[in-house]
């Protein structure tokens, strides 16, 4: 008996991976579908790096409405925000995202459901009260933002909040030291929100380049940036005049908006992968093998749902991967080492290959040549910023295995390095290239003695 499929691909999850594996499935001719409760185009287009970098942007004018006045520029008035028009011209491009990803999936030839799709059993899903009988499901359902439970906890928001509040907070509360929490406390504070971040470890940052973050840090500060280390809320308390911190420590602060920005889990809860027995690791996400399959044959996932590198291009290639897989000659492949990424606080981080620590411990030898120095803009400007750049290099092999940098454009300047590292670029490479003057990525090339 010749068992009939109703679709040979189902995606549950309309995010940028999901998208791109649907996409490609329908263009290899087969017969695919995506389902999506929520909004198309994921996290990265709805509630996480488009939006966010829009606010990073608005974030900055006001310094860079101060630097004018060395360059010759006056202003009659004191610009002055207006919060709602910010957050509705955002909304209005993502809306015209989700506009473009709509368009995508159509002319892909994929159907597409507007619900919420669950795993009813091995190549069986259901949707909008009916269930398809399907060859192969794919798990593209990203990650949520986590808020741990303690008194007062509904209280706080997440991160998905933030970019629709109704009123811009003259005081909040960051809590987290990843990147969510310090690219929003230096949007906050760059809109002219007195800015608390508060944070229970040592150093913020903690999974990049230790000296990197440590410039972060001082750079949050010298901004306005209130940064409390060593420090955790015990509860929150609601009140007629705002929000009521406390501290372990027995001090406490008033703020009119807590936002919880602890991390994120996998969204897998209420998918009923149980029902097709697909093994969770115990915070949901879902572990699979180097074509993206799970426990169940059937049943493949990638993204930020199996936890591995939770970037939007990585998402992308996973999905490359996963249909050469399926329905290709099965030699696509994708490399986790030297992923360039990129953190928007203010000052910018950008980042490609091993931190100093790293580096140290899996290299007998390593040189580290460093630069700190003040960007040209702020010859006139008047500001207080710097920019710090650092490779790292295995004296054996001379090969730069390291490369960093905070400041000004960060992101686009170590786009270009992450060429360089997956080529395998030596620092004898980075001597001999000729650097573009002035700017701050000639340094890059002109650093010649070690820092240590």
């Amino acid at each position: 008996m010749t068992l009939t499929f109703d679709y040979d691909l189902f995606v549950i999850g309309a995010g940028s991976g999901g998208v791109r594996a649907a996409r490609m499935a329908a263009n290899k001719g087969k017969k695919v579908a995506v389902a999506e409760e929520r909004y198309l185009g994921g996290t990265c287009v709805n509630v996480g790096c488009v939006p966010k970098k829009l606010f990073v942007y608005a974030s900055q004018f006001p310094e860079l409405f101060h630097a004018s006045k060395g360059f010759g520029w006056n202003q009659a008035e004191q610009p002055t925000l207006d919060w709602p028009t910010l957050r509705d011209n955002k909304t209005a491009e993502i809306e015209r995202l989700n506009g473009i990803y709509q368009t995508l999936i159509d002319n892909s030839g994929a159907d597409l459901f507007n619900g919420r799709a669950t795993v009813v059993g091995p190549q069986q899903v259901a949707v909008n009260g009916k269930t398809y009988r399907v060859r192969t499901i794919l798990v593209a359902t990203g990650g949520w933002p986590f808020i741990p439970d303690f008194p007062g906890s509904e209280h706080a928001v997440s991160s998905n909040e933030m970019f629709f509040l109704d009123q811009l907070p003259k005081t909040a509360v960051i809590v987290g030291g990843g990147y969510i929490a310090v690219e929003f406390a230096g949007i906050l504070n760059g809109l002219g929100v007195e800015t608390h971040l508060v944070y229970r470890g040592n150093n913020l940052l903690k999974s990049f380049d230790r000296e990197m973050s440590d410039k972060i840090t001082a750079g949050m500060r010298d901004k306005g940036v209130n940064i409390h280390l060593q420090t955790q809320i015990t509860n929150i308390q609601k009140r007629a005049d705002g929000l009521h911190v406390n501290f372990a420590s027995g001090e406490s602060m008033s703020s009119e908006l807590v936002l919880y920005a602890t991390g994120r889990t996998a969204n897998t809860a209420g998918l009923g992968l149980e029902n097709a027995g697909v093994e969770l690791r115990k915070d949901g996400s879902i572990p699979v093998d180097e074509n993206f399959c799970t426990s169940e044959p059937s049943i493949y996932a990638l993204g930020d749902v199996i936890d591995r590198v939770q970037l939007t291009p990585v998402a992308l290639q996973e999905a490359m991967v996963l249909v050469d897989a399926l329905y290709g000659d099965g030699l696509a492949c994708i490399d986790y080492d030297n992923i360039p990424t990129a953190v928007f606080c203010q000052p910018e981080l950008g980042t490609v290959g091993l931190s100093e620590e790293a580096a140290r411990a899996k290299y007998t030898d390593i040189s580290v040549y460093t630069s700190d120095f003040k960007p040209m803009i702020q010859t006139l400007g008047g500001g207080n910023d710097r920019i710090t750049m650092k490779l790292v290099v295995d004296q054996q092999s001379d090969k730069v295995v390291g490369c960093h940098m905070v400041g000004d454009h960060a992101a686009e300047i170590i786009q270009g390095m992450g060429i360089a590292l997956k080529a395998g670029a030596t620092k004898a490479h980075f001597d001999a290239t000729v650097g573009i003057h002035p700017s701050a990525a000639e340094e890059f090339v002109t650093m010649r003695e070690p820092t240590r």
